[in-house]
């Protein structure tokens, strides 16, 4: 594993889209200490605080602000900076906003997607690109097994109907674009997407996610209040996936015919609790509180869901490695940190330092 990994990265240019979220901060922030140049394009951070200003990202990346929607700039950047690989993080990621927004969802999650592949078809120094989706891309029937990649996608709200059509789209590309069998003949790009749990991590504040709603009540002294307690969720610490899709886009640069494909990136099966067992692990954690439960009716949303993760243990090597109590000790030591007045740079230091210890647990040497 280790030897695609390490210094692949190094010196090359990396264009992330949607850099300023919870996601694309720690992937900014990985890439950066893995000696990657790092070309931000996203709209200003959604939230107030954030992870993207709360460790001063803004001054150790190029930052440049823009909308997936607008193909006309988006493409500009990429023929500026010449990226060899693109991680397209970009979306409108939440399940209750895209019933009050759909249009605005699947432009940004169809459309944007496109307008990414089409700046892709357009830049020839790009040599690997990775669109992130979502595990809410499957045609979710709520049964007790994990979603395969080749299971059907679809999606019951307008969030993960558009992360499904997202997938229709990559595979189309794939296939009319990318294919592997022209791979140095008529393209030189590797084109994958990937599929991960529901992530959790220091820095995120987003709006209608579980582990910010905690936090917001808790650090207020106030009671958290829980909708859906008996869903059950694929949990899983941010590094988790984020180590996939590097483990991924690495091997890809390699061979680049190998791992064009679509890809799981879950938790083990300790780590898909429900959402009222992970609230109580999160008031532990934090040493006081209390919750209750939001009896109002709300929209549709999964009561179940899980990946299998077989294909990428067996074919590329990753696995999980912090299991979920793990995850939520070290989430809500970050969050303690943060509300505790550390300073940007210490913070910043501390951050980089949990990326290290993580890659250590993963015996994969750093630097």
């Amino acid at each position: 594993m280790g030897s695609y990994f390490e210094n692949v990265y190094a010196d090359k240019v990396v264009l992330i889209t949607g850099h300023t979220g919870f996601k694309g901060s720690w992937l900014s922030l990985w890439l950066k200490e893995l000696g990657a140049k790092v070309i931000g394009y996203s709209l200003e951070p959604p939230t107030k605080p954030n992870l993207f200003e709360a460790i001063n990202l803004k001054d150790k990346v190029t930052h440049i602000v823009g909308d997936v929607r607008n193909e006309v700039y988006l493409t500009s950047i990429f023929k500026k900076f010449q990226p060899e690989f693109v991680f397209h993080l970009a979306a409108q990621s939440l399940v209750r906003l895209s019933y009050k927004l759909p249009k605005l969802t699947y432009e940004t999650n169809v459309i944007g997607t496109v307008n990414v592949l089409e700046a892709v078809r357009k830049t020839e120094s790009v040599r690997v690109c990775v669109v992130i989706t979502s595990d809410k891309c499957y045609e979710n029937i709520e049964w007790i097994y994990g979603y395969r990649e080749t299971d059907p996608v679809g999606g019951y709200d307008p969030y993960s109907s558009s992360k499904g059509c997202a997938e229709l789209v990559i595979s189309a590309y794939r296939r009319s674009f990318f294919n592997p069998k022209d791979y140095g003949k008529t393209h030189n790009v590797a084109l994958s997407s990937v599929r991960a749990g529901n992530v959790i991590g220091g820095g995120d504040w987003g709006e209608d996610r579980l582990i910010p709603d905690c936090v917001r009540a808790l650090s207020k002294r106030e009671t958290v209040i829980i909708r859906n307690p008996s869903a059950i969720r694929p949990w899983q610490y941010v590094l988790e996936p984020l180590s996939g899709y590097l483990l991924l886009g690495a091997l890809m640069y390699k061979d680049g015919t190998r791992y064009n494909d679509a890809w799981n990136f879950g938790p083990n099966e300790e780590s898909i609790i429900t959402v009222e067992e992970l609230v109580k692990l999160v008031i532990k954690h934090w040493g006081n509180g209390n919750y209750t439960m939001d009896i109002s009716k709300h929209p549709h949303e999964a009561a179940f869901l899980k990946l299998d993760i077989s294909k990428a243990r067996a074919l590329i090597g990753w696995k999980p490695i912090y299991d979920i109590y793990k995850a939520v000790e070290k989430t809500i030591s970050w969050y303690l940190n943060f509300y505790n007045g550390m300073q940007k740079e210490m913070l910043y230091e501390f951050t980089v330092r949990e990326i290290v210890e993580y890659i250590n647990s993963m015996g994969i040497k750093y630097g």
